[in-house]
């Protein structure tokens, strides 16, 4: 896989496309890899979901043509998949800071999102520690959730602190974090906080859930949390899987370990393990 040939490619698609309805499972192919994946990396690399990516160009372009044309506004709320002119006149209000009908009306000051460019550098040197490790398959048990792919980064450290608030951290401690691609809605996927399960009465609202065997990529994470677990998600998208040339993303999943100790010091270890195949 030429992961950043396949960004390229899917960047490409969506601006060839912003007019069209665009499906995140398409947009995915490009880079050659699941809608789940693609989704967690674009987040990870550009600091903003693809959701927003695709609203602020389309936003962007729709402004440039009432700005630029005697186009109506109902006219350009359909042409970027608004289905009514309150939704594209409330979106439009957010991005640029003025309604559609003023950008006719003044010479107003419009937003513009340029379209992403995969820039090439010579980086790295750095080195980054991982394994690859063949893991049998095994149960878990916990509490799954749905998130939205443009929201889960707020949204899932909130369903931590709800889990340990309302004292479900007594039945299930959290040593996983588990992400489960959603087959029948690419945006949604599950996110479960589990322990491993040994049999025995399952707690009420919890459920189990199996973990197929694989070939894991382990990369284990040093210091306090979320900081030194969000570093090194961010290397293995830029530094370690575009250049690795032996291995490629495979199962639609991933896993957060996390130990016992305090998350907040500056020894705290924790792991994220990569589901992959050879290539």
């Amino acid at each position: 896989m030429d992961w950043l040939q396949g960004i390229q490619n899917a960047v490409r698609y969506i601006e060839d496309n912003l007019t069209e309805e665009l499906d995140y499972d398409e947009i995915a192919k490009r880079a050659f890899v699941s809608s789940f994946h693609f989704q967690r990396a674009f987040g990870i690399l550009c600091g903003f979901t693809l959701g927003e990516y695709i609203r602020n160009r389309r936003l962007t372009l729709a402004g440039i043509e009432l700005s630029s044309s005697d186009v109506k506004v109902i006219d350009v709320a359909v042409k970027y998949g608004y289905d009514s002119p309150d939704s594209f006149a409330k979106a439009f209000s957010r991005f640029h800071g003025i309604s559609p009908s003023s950008v006719k009306k003044e010479c107003a000051n419009l937003k513009f999102c340029a379209p992403l460019k995969i820039k090439f550098k010579l980086e790295g040197g750095n080195v980054m520690e991982y394994k690859i490790e063949t893991k049998s398959a095994f149960t878990v048990v916990g509490k799954i959730k749905e998130f939205n792919s443009d929201t889960s980064y707020s949204e899932i450290p909130k369903f931590w602190t709800e889990h340990y608030k309302n004292g479900d951290g007594e039945k299930v401690c959290g040593k996983y974090g588990i992400c489960f691609e959603n087959s029948m809605d690419s945006k949604i996927f599950k996110y479960m906080i589990a322990d491993n399960f040994g049999g025995g009465e399952i707690p009420i609202g919890f459920e189990t859930k199996e973990i197929p065997a694989n070939t894991w990529a382990i990369f284990p994470c040093r210091g306090a949390m979320p900081n030194a677990l969000q570093e090194v998600n961010t290397k293995i998208w830029e530094e370690w899987l575009p250049n690795c040339r032996e291995y490629e993303i495979a199962d639609n999943c991933g896993v957060e370990l996390y130990s016992d100790g305090d998350m907040n010091s500056p020894d705290y270890y924790s792991e994220i393990w990569i589901p992959v195949k050879k290539v």
